[in-house]
């Protein structure tokens, strides 16, 4: 790799069997078992499976028939994508509380940025630790991640530990990473590409590496550049975030819930705290303050309130947020607050474009 080229901190999470572990988490009744988002039959198509599944050979786009087959004991599942939506964007909300360069590029899954980010941490193998711990605790799913100097390679290794593993490869550690890896595993070559590579007796990284451009440029087109990079370390896309924040919160779990609103209100006056410290940092005001609340039993209220002016003042934010906790009785003891911000001034405004970071190619992952 060249030494003088952007060398970024990127995390790729990928969530583990995402639809069907949300119906498994919705169903306690279907936790352990083979379970298949999708329908059976003839016409039927498995969306998604459970690892329970997969020991069989069960997998996405798998005909219906075929996967009962190998599977009596499957059990199908319709699809409910207004609830895996629903998830992904609790997922998403834990992304956003590290850093802005979010990109992504599924449902269940995406890149992050934090080269740069909102924790100050320097080590991105740690932050991927906290997302996917995080992900675990708040939402009650687990998440892989993979950890490198581009997309490229960070996609490649949130593969290697699943489920609910992490691996990270370090700037170091890459050449030898790619070399040793199978062509099958290089993103971006599918089965038909890895078996003409295979008659051209590339199957491994170091194989394809010890082609010429011209040699790749002749026989795979334009791809060829593209493998002639990805092999040697090198692929420069930026994590590219296509979403404009239309919200911004924050939220604490308790140890122990509580029953007594005079301790929420200090717990209220920490979070509307942090609200306004990110709303000033990111130079946005919003109009519509929602105080989020979760009982003990997991059930989730929340109550809104909207403003005719532009707000990111500390005090105007807890007045409100109080004004609403106080709206009506609790119906149980408290283990959640949350605080959030929305209709904002800046939903018509476009994000800057990411800017390349040039590091030296020794630091913390």
């Amino acid at each position: 790799m060249s030494g003088d080229l952007p060398i970024r901190k990127i995390i790729h999470v990928d969530m583990d069997a995402f639809y069907a572990s949300v119906e498994q988490m919705d169903n306690p009744e279907l936790k352990g078992k083979p379970v298949a988002v999708g329908g059976g039959g003839k016409r039927g198509v498995v969306s998604a499976a459970s690892y329970e599944a997969r020991k069989f050979g069960v997998k996405s786009a798998m005909a219906g028939n075929l996967a009962s087959k190998l599977c009596p004991e499957l059990i199908f599942v319709r699809p409910r994508f207004d609830r895996y939506s629903e998830i992904s964007k609790k997922v998403k909300s834990i992304f956003y509380d590290y850093t802005d360069l979010v990109e992504p590029l599924s449902l269940d899954e995406a890149y992050l940025d934090v080269t740069e980010n909102k924790k100050g941490n320097p080590s991105a193998s740690l932050i991927a630790k906290d997302i996917r711990e995080r992900i675990f605790n708040e939402v009650g799913l687990t998440a892989s991640a993979g950890i490198s100097i581009n997309k490229f390679i960070a996609k490649i290794a949130s593969d290697y530990n699943k489920p609910n593993g992490q691996k990270t490869v370090n700037p170091e550690e890459v050449i030898e990473f790619l070399e040793k890896l199978d062509i099958r595993k290089f993103y971006g070559v599918g089965k038909v590409t890895a078996e003409k590579m295979y008659q051209n007796g590339i199957f491994t990284g170091l194989d394809l590496k010890n082609k010429s451009l011209e040699y790749l440029d002749k026989n795979f087109g334009k791809s060829g550049r593209y493998y002639y990079h990805i092999v040697r370390g090198i692929h420069n896309s930026e994590v590219k975030p296509n979403r404009i924040r239309k919200s911004l919160a924050a939220e604490r779990t308790f140890s122990k819930n509580l029953s007594s609103e005079v301790f929420m209100l200090e717990k209220l006056d920490h979070i509307a705290e942090e609200v306004s410290r990110r709303l000033k940092k990111s130079k946005v005001a919003g109009k519509t303050v929602t105080l989020k609340i979760k009982y003990s039993d997991f059930t989730l209220q929340t109550r809104s309130k909207t403003l005719q002016y532009f707000i990111n003042d500390k005090s105007i934010i807890l007045e409100t947020a109080k004004d609403l906790l106080y709206q009506e009785t609790l119906s149980n003891s408290v283990r959640l607050l949350g605080i959030s911000l929305s209709n904002l001034n800046t939903e018509a405004k476009k994000k800057p474009e990411q800017q390349s970071v040039n590091v030296q190619l020794k630091f913390e992952f």
